[in-house]
């Protein structure tokens, strides 16, 4: 019972900070306009100023492990490889579904839920950083590719897209803010109140603001459609990545803070960009919208189960 309170606390409270916020989009609190604003001033904004703190603060000497940041990279490219082949043959009939399949089965919401999730259980986005760093550009560039391979239409890559998707991913605020606060870190840069104060201010408002952004932008209705490739999406997004990494993953040694995030790499909802990424490049977006709807709905189960398994296991 210990263990299932304290895996209820870990997530309950997030999501229902995400039904704050759809309960006040429907009572006309928020709209279409503030929530964009919302979730480009917290994606520009505030979570790089959380990144930066977290990471600066830190001793990076002591916090830096290239296995770990190895592992979330070739765990994700496997999950990618591999979602690619099992699309391919899911989606022979519907190939048009092809792209967002693969993106909706392997994106998580790191960004946001992973320094949520972390933050509401240690206090500090510990190692979600270094999580981010092995999985975010890869996020990216795969799924430029993808869905440029994919687009309706299409027969090869679209070089000039990549090519933007590229320059997007070094001048992405949160990496920047991990670079940044890698740098200040490296050179155990002190400082002073009025400073650290500031930045500290507005770090502190990146999570609730994400997570109320999230959940003002949920679209219900869209769940109901394609509702076959959504499940699998939800499937392969929530429970079967993890199931197959996470054993992996203590077998190699990763404990507490390593083990939470790689679980929110794994086992996170898939995020929203991915719906504003595929409508950007000519695809359809429904079954990536339902996939976003679904795995937020349902990650408040699956996410509860797999911290109350790892705490019963003494492992976090």
């Amino acid at each position: 019972m210990e263990n299932l309170i304290f895996s209820l606390n870990a997530t309950i409270p997030i999501f229902l900070t995400m039904v704050i916020g759809y309960v006040l989009r429907q009572m006309n609190f928020l709209d279409d306009s503030f929530v964009n604003t919302l979730n480009s001033f917290n994606f520009k904004i505030t979570l790089p100023f959380l990144i930066f703190r977290d990471i600066a603060s830190a001793d990076f000497y002591e916090v830096w492990d290239t296995k770990y940041v190895l592992f979330c990279f070739l765990a994700t490219l496997v999950c990618i490889l591999v979602l690619s082949v099992a699309g391919y043959f899911l989606c022979r009939k519907q190939q048009k579904l092809l792209g967002e399949f693969i993106q909706a089965s392997y994106r998580s919401s790191a960004a946001v839920l992973g320094i949520a999730f972390i933050q509401n259980i240690y206090g500090t986005s510990g190692m979600a950083p270094l999580m981010i760093i092995g999985t975010v550009p890869l996020y990216n560039v795969a799924t430029v590719i993808i869905l440029s391979l994919t687009a309706p239409g299409q027969s090869g890559l679209n070089r000039s897209t990549i090519v933007k998707t590229l320059k997007g991913i070094v001048t992405n605020p949160i990496i920047i803010g991990i670079v940044l606060g890698m740098v200040s870190s490296l050179l155990r840069i002190s400082y002073p109140p009025i400073i650290s104060k500031t930045i500290s201010n507005i770090a502190v408002l990146a999570t609730p603001l994400a997570l109320i952004g999230l959940g003002a932008g949920f679209e219900g209705r869209k769940a109901l459609r394609m509702i076959a490739p959504t499940l699998i999406c939800t499937f392969n997004k929530l429970i079967l990545q993890a199931a197959i990494f996470l054993p992996l993953a203590v077998m190699l040694g990763f404990r507490s803070e390593k083990l939470i995030a790689i679980l929110v790499m794994l086992g996170s909802p898939t995020t929203v960009s991915c719906y504003i990424m595929a409508k950007n490049m000519e695809h359809d977006g429904v079954l990536t919208s339902s996939a976003v709807v679904s795995t937020t709905f349902l990650s408040a189960i699956t996410l509860t189960f797999w911290l109350y398994l790892l705490k019963s296991m003494q492992l976090i």
